[in-house]
């Protein structure tokens, strides 16, 4: 009974509820002003002055449009929580009174949400000093770039080295799970991401005379079906892996063979075996592919984020103090593992720390779906999550 007495002093979902209003129009003024990666600098902006009219220390242009604001309340540990910033090039179709007024962009991952989440967490940690340390909160931009993201850049700009923390902890949305339900899992938790780039080249020719040509589609269209044989034949059946073919692109006209034939792959993998594997195999079958036919494929492989490792201690940590907001029945632990991939992992590469997942609804359209939005419902919620998580983790470290 002591131990709940004690914990009852940390935030609770009913000291935010007040706020979901402003939390919601701030939401809205977001998602109607989205700006793609490497390019946030109104978003950033706002940020800072959110977080300068509560009494931040910031700092501005950390790897790119990047804001850490920092809050200091005597000695101890120190915490770093981060939200993502960025949008995507989709073209909104919503249909909501708020959607986006930049034609061919949108917060379809749910950055917005993010962002505000954070922003309420911060107004409530300002106001109330419940914590003994240092908070900092990186407002991260370009996520979505994935090969030299924004993650990457604010380390490459040290971030760890200018704002030191003991841990370092960052939420996403998830559509398809109940609102308001957090989810956790400790180990390999999301998955690695690469883009592989492959041209194939032959012989143009006349649409009549194939014999004469060397055509790149056919080589393409049989390099389509033999990939999806690499994770079926080539990868270990416990182990996950995807191979997913995003883009194809040949030629303009139906009695021209193309000179050139292209794709675009999206590669998956949670181990770094694996991940070797399928590159490996990949190229491999392009060049074989190609030979046969009397063509020549060009591979470029680019990796992206690697696998995001959660570590085991702060893991649990932080689905305990879901479990003491929202209560057991809406916390899901273990969950996962993700196939979607995060640049949050570089952090936990060096630092300790947790990425955990908030339901957005059962209903929800999917990520980086035209017709997604973020729930509102969840603004509260997620403020007061991470106040809480805040003032727990720094709070006990200092009476320890």
């Amino acid at each position: 009974m002591n131990d709940l007495l004690r914990y009852n002093c940390f935030c609770q979902l009913s000291d935010l509820a007040g706020a979901a209003g402003l939390l919601t129009d701030k939401r809205r003024h977001l998602h109607r002003n989205p700006e793609l990666s490497f390019q946030e600098a109104s978003t950033a902006d706002w940020v800072a002055g959110q977080l300068e009219s509560w009494g931040y220390e910031v700092t501005r242009g950390v790897g790119g449009h990047g804001v850490v604001g920092t809050l200091r309340n005597g000695s101890g540990r120190s915490i770093a929580l981060r939200a993502d910033m960025d949008a995507l090039p989709i073209h909104e179709e919503t249909g909501k009174p708020y959607a986006s007024v930049r034609a061919g962009t949108m917060h379809a991952c749910g950055h917005d949400g993010h962002t505000v989440m954070l922003l309420g967490a911060a107004q409530q940690v300002a106001a109330t000093r419940q914590f003994q340390g240092t908070v900092h909160l990186v407002f991260q931009p370009a996520e979505e770039a994935g090969i030299n993201s924004g993650a990457q850049r604010m380390i490459e700009d040290g971030l760890f080295e200018r704002f030191p923390c003991d841990a370092i902890f960052g939420m996403h949305n998830h559509p398809g799970v109940e609102q308001g339900v957090f989810m956790f899992g400790a180990g390999p938790f999301m998955s690695a991401s690469d883009r592989v780039e492959i041209t194939i080249t032959g012989r143009s020719g006349h649409a009549a005379r194939p014999h004469l040509a060397v055509d790149p589609v056919v080589i393409l269209g049989s390099l389509i079906m033999a990939l999806q044989t690499v994770v079926s034949r080539n990868i270990d059946p416990t182990q996950t892996a995807i191979v997913t073919i995003g883009a194809v692109q040949a030629g303009n006209a139906a009695n021209v063979i193309p000179e050139q034939a292209s794709m675009a792959l999206s590669v998956r993998s949670f181990s770094p075996q694996v991940r070797d594997r399928l590159e490996q195999r990949i190229a491999e079958l392009a060049h074989a592919q190609a030979q046969s036919f009397g063509g020549q494929a060009q591979v470029s492989y680019f990796r992206g984020a690697p696998v995001l490792i959660n570590s085991e201690a702060e893991t649990a940590f932080a689905s305990l103090v879901a479990q003491e907001l929202v209560g057991a029945d809406k916390v899901v632990a273990p969950f996962g593992p993700v196939t979607g991939s995060e640049d949050f992992a570089y952090y936990l590469q060096h630092k300790p720390g947790c990425f955990l997942r908030l339901g957005n609804g059962l209903d929800s359209p999917m990520l980086h779906n035209a017709r997604y939005d973020f729930n509102d419902d969840n603004l509260a919620v997620g403020a007061a999550y991470w106040t809480r998580l805040t003032e727990r983790f720094l709070t006990e470290s200092a009476e320890s």
